[in-house]
């Protein structure tokens, strides 16, 4: 049996070996951390074209040796982790699983969980150990406080306590779950949010609009919208298209979020304010109900001292992450103006399909937050937190007509990734993710750099969280 009591302090010879199976970006993070946290025996592989190309790059790194193949990373390794998409890890497990070292533990950094048990309940052999794996967060952010998924499958309970110490380099906030309690999870902290964002995006490239260029979207939570809208279309197509195709929940859910930015843009189209005003604020109490005081949450309550702490900062500390170009010098032009009031149809719709779903996002937020979730809650609670910022809102929606192009193509934009997703088409997605990105893409560094100032900002000021 595997030493549960191994750490990175522990004797070359009594430590296990790890087996990292892809090394795309999180794959490279996680033999990063590993290495750097002091693990002696990290073997690592991706497909056999990059063998090379990888020995090359690794060379002298502490403690990483580099494999030709899964076949002898799954040899050798008491821990293997499969960093593969979803999409392919049926493939890639069946083809290396049964090479699996008896009596290893086998993990995967899967997204969606659905079919990597599938795969591991057919393809492993029965006398290895399953723990798996998923860190919620992308790879350029550090893993130090942020949720670590791990679900013992199939295992004892000393197979956990030695994953627990290999992950120990990580500094993360371990979380305990099932498979199926991760997809229903993440198809709430991942999928729709990123289906928002997604949807934001594609509406302002087609309306062929860059919006730090426009003052409705321009300073304070307009600034995070803008800011995770790039980050998300700087990524990689395949990373967001497995956790809202192969997820079941999640496709209920991205439904549901077109279907109630529809339904609230018809009560806008027809001015019915009684209607739309009493949705919202039904909405409002429902997922807000702690902080607003139950019954009582549509009188404009702010929560009482004490109650936990807003997630986002001042809309002056925002406003120091637009991607707008600051003025020249002499300008009168403030540095960052202040953007107009909107409709925020997005997070009408978001608080909208958490009521119609029966979702707590707070609940989720403390089980297992991304920081992009963690901003999206930020937002929606900022919006929804204040009856004179909500009602503006509402003004906004109903009589402000300047907006409702806009308005307009974020209705048509959710739609249509609602529906790319119920085809389950990857093809589809990647086109359509591509085309959005595309227009875009200069802007992707800045984007990155300024995200990650906001992110690291707020995680800060809200360390409980």
């Amino acid at each position: 049996m595997l030493d549960p009591s191994a750490t990175p302090n522990s004797p070359i010879e009594a430590q296990p070996t790890i087996g990292l199976i892809g090394m795309g970006a999180m794959g490279r993070m996680y033999a990063t951390y590993l290495s750097e946290g002091g693990w002696k025996k990290i073997h690592v592989c991706d497909i056999p074209s990059k063998y090379e190309e990888i020995k090359a790059e690794y060379a002298g790194v502490p403690g990483i040796t580099v494999l030709p193949d899964g076949h002898r990373v799954s040899r050798t390794s008491d821990f293997i982790v499969y960093s593969v998409e979803a999409e392919y890890i049926d493939r890639v497990v069946a083809e290396y699983g049964p090479s699996t070292k008896v009596g290893a533990i086998v993990s995967a950094q899967t997204s969606v969980k659905a079919p990597e048990r599938a795969a591991f309940e057919k393809h492993l052999p029965e006398d290895v150990y399953i723990v798996s794996c998923h860190s919620l967060h992308g790879p350029t952010v550090s893993p130090h406080g942020q949720p670590l998924v791990l679900i013992k499958h199939r295992a004892p309970d000393w197979a956990l306590t030695l994953v627990e110490n290999i992950f120990l380099p990580f500094r993360s906030r371990h979380v305990y779950m099932s498979y199926d309690e991760h997809d229903l999870v993440t198809a709430n902290t991942q999928a729709v949010t990123h289906a928002a964002f997604l949807s934001m995006g594609t509406a302002w490239a087609s309306a062929k609009e860059y919006p730090w260029e426009n003052t409705p979207y321009v300073g304070g939570i307009e600034n995070v919208k803008v800011n995770i809208m790039l980050r998300i279309y700087s990524n990689k197509w395949h990373v967001y298209a497995g956790l809202a195709i192969l997820n079941p929940s999640a496709r209920v859910q991205i439904a549901q979020y077109a279907r109630s930015a529809t339904e609230l843009f018809k009560l806008m189209l027809a001015a019915d304010e009684k209607a739309l005003r009493e949705r919202v604020y039904k909405a409002r109490e429902k997922v807000f109900s702690a902080d607003y005081g139950g019954a009582n949450a549509h009188n404009g309550r702010v929560p009482s001292p004490g109650a936990r702490t807003p997630i986002l900062l001042s809309e002056d500390t925002l406003d120091k992450f637009s991607l707008a170009a600051p003025p020249s010098p002499g300008s009168s032009r403030p540095r960052s103006p202040k953007a107009k009031a909107n409709s925020h149809l997005s997070l009408l719709a978001m608080v909208d399909c958490w009521a119609h779903l029966g979702i707590n996002p707070f609940l989720h937020l403390e089980l297992a937050a991304t920081p992009i979730f963690r901003m999206w809650i930020g937002v929606a609670e900022y919006l929804f937190r204040s009856r004179a910022r909500l009602d503006a809102a509402l003004n906004a929606a109903l009589y402000d007509v300047t907006h409702r192009s806009d308005d307009l193509e974020f209705v048509v934009a959710a739609r249509g990734w609602a529906q790319c997703v119920a085809f389950g088409s990857f093809e589809l997605y990647k086109d359509r993710f591509g085309e959005t990105a595309g227009f875009f893409r200069a802007r992707f560094e800045d984007a990155v750099r300024v995200g990650s100032a906001m992110i690291q900002a707020i995680m800060e000021s809200s360390p409980s969280l």
